[in-house]
């Protein structure tokens, strides 16, 4: 049963109308399909939903659910940036958006000592954030690991952590734990992306430390019961050579019978069924709790 419940639309990051996804799901034999924007952050940027639209982007995708209803299932979600002292507790958003399920990720690193600071500017901004200057402050604090531009993830490090890598990968992971234990999302997104732009240069996959901070994750979402997506966007935009998590690491979960979701991160409709050999991949391991559907 073909399925996929990570997108991004126009109202976000994305290219393309809900409607869009919806239709092209259709016409390649999905049986479900959720919408999963962005969710509204802080502080200026160019890849979340305005929070003056989130409203709008919900009540769309109702509008969509009641409209399609018997022909394919539609869930209503978000991708929430779990961000400390700026974005903590996901309950708002999903109780002012009626949210049915989330996806939680870790783009945007603060050094740990700042979470204090960015709770007070945090406080400041004022909604919608705009051009607020308290939101380009809280931005400035960040080390954005995703995007096209390596430069952006080597420019952040440095800016951060004075280019201390172990200590960069030490938040991003410390920061997925604290995402998973406080806010249990319904599937925990892409927990190995620091290695996106790292490409060999900074650390290697297999080095102990490394290793010992992804498995600590790794076991973490095991005890939760979270369940975790296999992304495969890196693959297709040539970002990376591999899925998000890797296939080692997939073979490592599989011992310890985590549920795991293949999600394409769609930014367009086109990408939704850009799965990049995964589901045979997982058929080649003997992988034992694969979830094709959300029942939420």
């Amino acid at each position: 049963m073909l399925s996929n419940y990570h997108t991004h639309s126009h109202y976000c990051d994305g290219k393309g109308a809900l409607r869009e996804y919806v239709e092209y799901a259709l016409a390649h034999d999905f049986k479900a399909l959720g919408f999963s924007g962005h969710a509204p952050v802080p502080f200026p940027n160019k890849f979340s939903i305005d929070q003056a639209h989130y409203q709008d982007y919900c009540n769309e995708v109702r509008s969509l659910q009641q409209e399609y209803a018997g022909r394919i299932d539609i869930k209503l979600g978000l991708e929430i940036d779990y961000i400390p002292g700026v974005l903590e507790d996901f309950g708002d958003l999903i109780a002012s958006g009626g949210l049915q399920y989330t996806i939680g990720s870790v783009h945007l690193i603060p050094h740990p000592d700042r979470t204090e600071a960015l709770r007070h500017m945090e406080r400041g901004v004022a909604r919608p954030q705009a051009d607020d200057r308290r939101g380009m402050d809280i931005a400035n604090e960040l080390w954005f690991i995703d995007g096209p531009r390596q430069e952006t993830y080597d420019e952040g490090l440095q800016r951060i952590f004075h280019g201390d890598i172990r200590a960069g990968v030490k938040a991003f992971f410390y920061q997925n734990n604290a995402m998973i234990e406080r806010n249990r999302p319904t599937i925990v997104g892409h927990f190995d992306k620091i290695v996106m732009h790292n490409k060999g240069r900074y650390f290697q996959y297999d080095e102990h430390w490394f290793r010992d901070l992804l498995y600590e994750t790794v076991q973490l979402i095991r005890e939760t019961g979270c369940m975790a997506e296999i992304n495969t966007r890196g693959l297709y935009k040539g970002r990376h050579d591999d899925f998000y998590p890797a296939k080692e690491t997939l073979r490592h979960m599989n011992t310890l019978g985590i549920p795991v979701i293949v999600g394409t991160d769609a930014h367009e409709p086109a990408n939704l069924d850009r799965f990049e050999g995964a589901f045979e991949f997982l058929k080649a391991i003997g992988y034992r709790n694969i979830v094709s559907t959300l029942s939420c």
